[in-house]
Formats: structure tokens, C-alpha cells, sequence
């Protein structure tokens, strides 16, 4: 399935796109969360905002902000183009995770709906990113899921999904990438700490993931 949407500026786009990942990742979407994300003022979220009001893209209900069914429908358009970039980007051109996370949030606002069909055909209708969070629009299915750090100690698990929240931390894709904690990889809990540290053993790897982390990481059990 092809989302279409009426041509917007490409200012629009992120703004709706980040709206959704902050709701996808449960985050309450206020303009500090969006300045946060997109590492911009508070005053430039504000002015943005008024103008996705303007044009019927938000609407905001004491001081939270929701995406309109028009903006609901860019913005989805928006995280389907950016996520099968990304798959395309890791599975046919191989860049790493933070190569491809960086180049697709040039792509998704250049991609057609003509080059879209292209990519979902050529990687037979992928329902994730590599990331594995769901493509909209696909045939993903949403399995039982938990974060890393409700898992037991000696427990297994299988990473499954690593948020939007994480591929905007600095240099966190690249660890992950790096110690082989992606999507698939199966692992076990080895110990917990005050802190809220969690190591796991990848296949007699031994890794340390922080509080932070561990608490957003989604995985089957």
C-alpha cells in the first residue's frame, strides 16, 4: 500500500514526521520534545508550529500537539519513505546503520510514489526498517514486545525493534551496530545494576547497554 500526500515544504514534512515518531515512541509531543529531537530553539518550534496550525497539519489542545488527518497523512508518507530508504541504503548499497539513518532523512523528501513502488518491488515489500521498526502501510505485524530492562536475569531474548528515540542519540547507532545488538540478534540477560545497567551476552559477547537504553530496546522474550 502507497501513501500519497499533496506536496509540502520540506520543513513541513520533518516536523509532521517527528510528531509521529515522538507519539510511536510514547512521548508526550510538546514543542520542548520536538526542539529536543531536532535540536532547534524553542522559539523556531513555536513559529513552526503556528504555521502547521495555519495549514492544518496540527492542532494543539493544552499545550500537546496532534497531528491532523492531513498531517497524519504526511507524516506517515514521511516515516514509510524514510524507513525503506533506510532498507535500501543498508540492504543494497550497504551503509551502516548511522550512514543510512543520516542519508534517508535527505531521500525521504525526494522520493516519488513512482520510485517508492521501485524500492518496495526490489526489497519484496519489507515490513521494517533496519532498525526494525514497522514500515507503514506494510504487512508488519506488532509481536509481543517489552523493553530490555524488564527482562529477567539469565533470561533469553531477541532484539526486535530500537526506537526513533535512540537513532537520535549521538553515536548510539554506531555502538550498537558495532556490538551486533540489532534486530534478530539473540541474547541473554548476564546481569543488572543499581544504575539500571544491563549486560547481556551476544553469542559469548559480552556488552553493556545504560539505563537509558535498556529501558527503550523492545525485544521478545
Amino acid at each position: 500500500m502507497t501513501y500519497t500526500s499533496p506536496e509540502h515544504h520540506p520543513a513541513f514534512e520533518e516536523y509532521c514526521e517527528t510528531i509521529f515518531e515522538l507519539n510511536e515512541d510514547g512521548t508526550k509531543v510538546i514543542q520542548a520534545r520536538i526542539a529536543e529531537r531536532l535540536g532547534v530553539s524553542r522559539p523556531a518550534v513555536s513559529e513552526m508550529v503556528r504555521r502547521l496550525v495555519d495549514e492544518n497539519l496540527v492542532a494543539v489542545c493544552k499545550g500537546e500537539i496532534e497531528l491532523t488527518e492531513d498531517g497524519s497523512t504526511l507524516a506517515t508518507t514521511m516515516v514509510r519513505r524514510h524507513r525503506l530508504a533506510e532498507r535500501f541504503l543498508t540492504d543494497i548499497l550497504g551503509l551502516s546503520w548511522a550512514e543510512a539513518h543520516h542519508e534517508a532523512g535527505k531521500w525521504e523528501h525526494v522520493i516519488s510514489p513512482v520510485v517508492e513502488s521501485a524500492i518496495i518491488d526490489r526489497l519484496d515489500d519489507p515490513t521494517t526498517c533496519p532498525h526494525g521498526n514497522p514500515i507503514p502501510g506494510s504487512k508488519y505485524i506488532e509481536p509481543d514486545l517489552v523493553s530490555l530492562a524488564e527482562v529477567t536475569i539469565g533470561d533469553q531474548f531477541t532484539v526486535t525493534r530500537i526506537p526513533e528515540e535512540l537513532e537520535f542519540t549521538p553515536g548510539l547507532l554506531e555502538f550498537l551496530e558495532d556490538n551486533k545488538v540489532l534486530p534478530g540478534a539473540q541474547a541473554t540477560v548476564v546481569t543488572t545494576s543499581p544504575d539500571g545497567t544491563t549486560t547481556v551476552d551476544l553469542d559469548g559477547q559480552v556488552v553493556g547497554l545504560s539505563a537509558f537504553t535498556s529501558q527503550r530496546i523492545l525485544v521478545t522474550v
